[in-house]
Order: structure tokens, then C-alpha cells, then sequence
């Protein structure tokens, strides 16, 4: 089966939720997923969802837990940097139907890599392998490349209103 590039942005909520539906789609099918989460680190409920599945999802982490939004310090960089690498080996190996970059957007905004880095990797990209990017404000040459774009769009959610996010729920 032909893999695409998926791209999944905006400011709303879902994006990372949207990316491991596919996860549990592709498992379901009998597929191997690759998740690179970047810019998070810690203990999310889809992280813990995974280790009850089994073998066919590996997520790894490449944030240092202290870093959102703003600048990123050597350190952070670094992180991303090794995770980029990383991910540049999976996707090139070509053992994993699906590979997801969870926040690869905001690494891109951030100058965690290059955008040319994230083009580069789909360029690198087997045939089979499908890869979803997920993270807000993805570039326009990264949108352009894309064979399919979701944007989230927030029109309304009770975290405008101070209700802080729930495990099982938004995180």
C-alpha cells in the first residue's frame, strides 16, 4: 500500500489525538507505528495507552519537559536534534508503516531543525511509509508538499474559560 504525508495543524484541539487514531488504525490493520513526540517529555494517558497495546507502537520523547513556546536553549535544541536523527533512521529503514512526528510543526517554528530538515525527511520516505506531522502554524512549503492538510480550528472549548486540562481527555 502507498504511504502519503499527512499533515495535521491549526489552533484547535485534536491534532495530536487525531495522529494516534491513525496510530490505532494502522495497528489494527496489522501495521508498526513510530511515534516522535518533540518538544514534550512526561507521562501522557496515550503514552500509557501504548504500553497496554504492545510491541507494534514505539513512542520516544525528544523535549526536555521545559520548553512550549518562546526560545529554545542548547539544550532543547540538542534534544530535537538527536530525536530528528532519529526519526531520519526509522523512516529511512522503512520498518514502520506509519511514523508520526507529534509537534514536528512547532520544532520546525522553533528552529529545534530546519524546515528543509522535515522536507528532507520526506524525500527519504519509502514508498509504504506514511508520515503525519502534527503541530500548529506548519509551514507553507510543508502544507505544499503534503498530499493531505487538516486544520483544527478552535471555536469554542472550556480551556478559554480556565478549566485546566484532564487526564484521558487533553492529556
Amino acid at each position: 500500500m502507498k504511504g502519503y504525508i499527512q499533515i495535521i495543524t491549526g489552533d484547535g484541539k485534536g491534532k495530536t489525538t487525531s495522529a494516534i487514531g491513525l496510530a490505532v488504525l494502522t495497528v489494527g490493520a496489522g501495521g508498526k507505528v513510530f511515534i516522535g513526540q518533540f518538544l514534550k517529555s512526561g507521562d501522557y494517558s496515550e503514552i500509557n495507552a501504548f504500553k497496554k497495546m504492545g510491541t507494534q507502537i514505539t513512542v520516544e520523547q525528544y523535549g526536555l519537559g521545559r520548553f512550549v513556546k518562546g526560545h529554545p536553549t542548547t539544550d532543547d535544541i540538542e534534544a530535537g536534534m538527536k530525536g530528528y536523527r532519529r526519526v531520519k533512521k526509522v523512516i529511512e529503514k522503512g520498518g514502520h508503516d506509519l511514523v508520526i512526528l507529534d509537534e514536528g510543526n512547532l520544532a520546525v517554528k522553533y528552529n529545534i531543525f530546519s524546515e528543509q530538515n522535515l522536507l528532507d525527511l520526506f524525500e527519504k520516505k519509502p514508498d509504504h511509509v506514511e508520515i503525519v506531522v502534527t503541530g500548529r502554524d506548519a509551514s507553507p512549503l510543508v502544507i505544499d508538499r503534503a498530499d493531505v492538510v487538516l486544520e483544527m480550528k478552535a471555536v469554542k472549548h472550556y480551556l478559554q474559560k480556565g478549566v485546566k486540562a484532564r487526564a484521558g481527555i487533553e492529556k
